[in-house]
């Protein structure tokens, strides 16, 4: 009895595991540039003393979607699309080095440049920042040209070219904050191969009806443990009834 119940409370501990990641993706159907988190089920068997007649299920994140969203055009500027494989590095809140494919930058009110959720874009020496301009325009290598405020539209002046980088793809691990970092914390060098396109936007490669049907079935699976938990409660009980009849 104890074996039934076991396998069906592993079970579901693990589901609710399973289900959370999978919130966690359709939370983000809409997020730019997001990839999507893998799980995956495995049996382990358990460690103790005693015989290994014990086995319980778990669910663990396997990894991350490489696959590309879409391009979504958007006519803006400051918004790039990475063509192929390839990140922008960002600095994270802690000072770290990050990188994102989420590419919806603007310039703050310092001169800043930073992505949609705040973080520093990085350049070929820190942080970028941009003077005052009246137009602005990013070439596919990701160098930023401006023509001065004031001046006259055949005046270009390049201030600085975005760090992109390129790094294996087993490499990269997601933190917390949605950054991806290298694991060894080992420096990343930029990658003069990575090009990006201006006026667009990568979406999410989160499916989202992929996951509102994985969201349904983690839910029936769920139900179906706990009916489990259920019917070794009610056969327990019929047990002792017995015995005490006896």
């Amino acid at each position: 009895m104890d074996r039934f119940l076991y396998v069906a409370m592993s079970g579901a501990k693990e589901t609710l595991r399973a289900q959370t990641a999978n919130n966690h993706n359709l939370a983000n159907v809409s997020t730019t540039g997001f990839r999507a988190d893998l799980s995956a089920f495995q049996t382990r068997a358990v460690v103790g003393a005693g015989y290994a007649s014990r086995a319980y299920a778990t669910n663990a994140t396997t990894g991350w979607d490489e696959t590309t969203g879409s391009a979504l055009a958007t006519g803006r500027d400051l918004d790039l699309t990475i063509q192929g494989p390839g990140w922008i590095a960002v600095q994270a809140r802690d000072g770290s080095e990050g990188f994102t494919r989420a590419g919806d930058l603007r310039v703050d009110a310092n001169g800043l440049v930073t992505n949609g959720a705040g973080h520093m874009v990085m350049g070929e020496n820190g942080p970028m920042t941009i003077p005052s301009y009246q137009s602005i325009a990013v070439a596919s290598d990701g160098t930023i040209s401006i023509v001065p405020l004031g001046q006259s539209a055949d005046t270009i002046a390049q201030v600085g070219r975005i760090k992109l980088v390129n790094p294996p793809a087993q490499s990269l691990e997601r933190g917390e904050d949605g950054l991806f970092r290298s694991r060894d914390n080992a420096p990343v060098v930029a990658d003069a191969s990575v090009r990006v396109t201006s006026g667009t936007l990568e979406s999410s490669n989160v499916n989202a009806a992929d996951a509102m049907v994985n969201m349904i079935e983690l839910s029936r699976h769920f139900e179906m443990q706990v009916k489990a938990m259920r019917t070794a409660e009610d056969n327990a009980a019929a047990a002792a009834q017995l015995l005490r009849m006896g």
